[in-house]
């Protein structure tokens, strides 16, 4: 349950959201973009057209349809053209519903409307807001439980323009949110960051930003610090996207960059508080070599000092 006193706001907000959806994309109207099906007998022709060997009961478990209801519409599909059955193989009792010739042009039909339809609202948006509109309704599925059945890819690329402060942002928000740091740490994420920018040289710095759906969930730098020493800096990983390997990966490419660049030491700090990171460091051959104790954003933590030898 969520709290009662953010209940009503954000209940509210989330009804409003669906009002304004069904209103966007018309599916308040009579008919489905302007043809003689309704919604539930639009998503049976997708469905069929998409489907193999389905059945009545296999229909109505995947739309979450009361099966007299989903009996009645599939009826009336039959009655137009749209639908047929043939006995099952395997069981005579159960018939397969397809589409018929009739039914696969009608769903071409609806199938291209649709795309020109939600073609002309991204028109409307730079590749930008594209982006971000799309990141967000692939949130949305993957919150309220539609998980894919394929498993969620990631991309690593370079830093690029608005990173710095998007990175910034999200650091202080996280830190704030799940170990209670105050606004301290967020000021040294953003002198970090400065500093990475201004300074950069690279052949001797990288910094690596995960992406998912257009949507950064993760990121990583490396620093000069001297000549033979490299320091890993601002490992992160959104919750989201939390036990998808990605902050393995990016210490392992910290590691390989490190190497490849001729350093014989790879650096960090952290503090102990951060169990999962520690988990990482520890796999990638990261070894704690120094511990000390201080009062830091808002909270007292014991720091620690970890090495992994390149050489």
């Amino acid at each position: 349950m969520i709290p009662s006193a953010a209940a009503s706001g954000q209940i509210e907000t989330v009804r409003a959201f669906n009002r304004f959806y069904t209103r966007q994309l018309g599916l308040l109207e009579a008919g489905l973009l302007n043809s003689p099906f309704s919604l539930t007998e639009g998503r049976i022709l997708y469905e069929l057209a998409h489907g193999e060997g389905l059945s009545a009961a296999a229909l109505a478990r995947e739309l979450r349809l009361d099966p007299g209801y989903l009996s009645r519409l599939v009826n009336r599909l039959a009655r137009a053209g749209m639908v047929g059955r043939t006995r099952s193989a395997s069981d005579r009792r159960r018939s397969i519903l397809t589409l018929t010739p009739a039914g696969k042009a009608a769903f071409g039909r609806l199938d291209q409307a649709s795309r020109d339809q939600v073609a002309g609202m991204l028109a409307n948006l730079d590749g930008g807001e594209r982006n971000r509109l799309v990141a967000a309704m692939a949130a949305v599925r993957r919150l309220l439980g539609d998980r894919p059945a394929e498993p969620v890819t990631y991309v690593l690329r370079p830093l690029r323009s608005g990173d710095i402060g998007w990175i910034t942002h999200r650091q202080g928000l996280l830190y704030a949110s799940e170990y209670g740091w105050n606004e301290e740490f967020e000021a040294l994420a953003a002198r970090i960051l400065a500093d990475f920018v201004t300074g950069f040289d690279p052949r001797r710095e990288a910094a690596w930003i995960a992406e998912r759906d257009g949507e950064v969930v993760g990121s990583v730098f490396v620093v000069r610090q001297t000549d033979e020493v490299a320091k890993l800096r601002l490992l992160y990983v959104e919750p989201s996207a939390r036990g998808l390997g990605i902050g393995r990966r990016l210490v392992a490419e910290c590691v390989a960059f490190a190497r490849a660049r001729g350093y014989r030491t790879l650096t960090l700090w952290t503090n102990d508080v951060l169990t999962s990171a520690r988990r990482i460091y520890e796999a990638a051959g990261f070894r704690l070599v120094g511990e000390d104790r201080h009062h830091s954003f808002g909270k007292d933590l014991v720091g620690q000092n970890w090495e992994r030898a390149l050489a």
